[in-house]
């Protein structure tokens, strides 16, 4: 008579996956944002797209707030610091033009970057390089202070604007604004009606194109006013 011995497979496939870790967890997590954002995000929802149990999670990660530590802290692991072998507004662009396509990577990250009350190591490392870049430069701390500050809010509102508006170039932006042209009374609102004849419907115009002259703007009023401090 001959014996068999029972079968090791478990019913449960998600057992076969890739051993699960925390940093599995955190790029999962940040894919599933990515699609759905942070509000929809829930524990199930995660183990679900990484294949795992929802209780598994938790051996790795204590809660969403941990999660989501981890992953603002993994956006800004992925944005390039200002290189140390340049001149500070050249150093400050890269940065700047880096932290932009990454947010555009991640929509949902730009309301939650500066919203942690336990930043991780590259959320940490970053900052301490911007100020660095600034300090390298000559700025005072108070002009270090207002340049970071005025830099990011920019930053980051231009990067909501590119994730929320309805459209930005192209035909999309040109059916967009002629839609609420049709819907507005012109001759209440001559300005807006100008300049979306005159501006936004001409062919090329792109939001995008702002981010560049703007951050122009803002370090050359920083290099005006780091030279009246010297």
């Amino acid at each position: 008579m001959s014996t068999q011995e029972p079968s090791r497979e478990s019913s449960d496939t998600r057992t076969r996956g890739p051993r699960l870790t925390a940093a599995r967890v955190i790029d999962g997590a940040i894919a599933l944002a990515d699609e759905i954002g942070t509000d929809a995000l829930t524990i199930r929802k995660l183990a679900d797209a990484i294949d795992a149990r929802p209780m598994s999670i938790y051996h790795h990660v204590p809660n969403k707030e941990a999660i989501i530590d981890g992953m603002v802290d993994q956006v800004f692991a992925e944005i390039d610091l200002p290189p140390t072998d340049t001149d500070w507004r050249t150093a400050i662009l890269i940065r700047c033009t880096s932290m932009r396509q990454v947010l555009a990577r991640h929509p949902w990250a730009a309301p939650l970057m500066e919203s942690r009350t336990s930043p991780g190591p590259a959320t940490l490392r970053h900052h301490d390089a911007v100020i660095g870049c600034f300090r390298g430069a000559g700025f005072s701390l108070d002009l270090t202070s207002r340049a970071y500050a005025i830099v990011d809010a920019f930053l980051y509102g231009f990067a909501l604007q590119e994730a929320t508006l309805p459209a930005i170039a192209g035909d999309d932006m040109a059916e967009l604004a002629e839609s609420i042209v049709a819907q507005m009374p012109v001759d209440r609102y001559p300005h807006l009606a100008e300049f979306t004849a005159d501006h936004v419907l001409r062919p090329g115009y792109d939001f995008g194109a702002q981010f560049d002259a703007g951050i122009d703007l803002i370090l050359e009023g920083l290099a005006r006013a780091a030279a009246d401090e010297t």
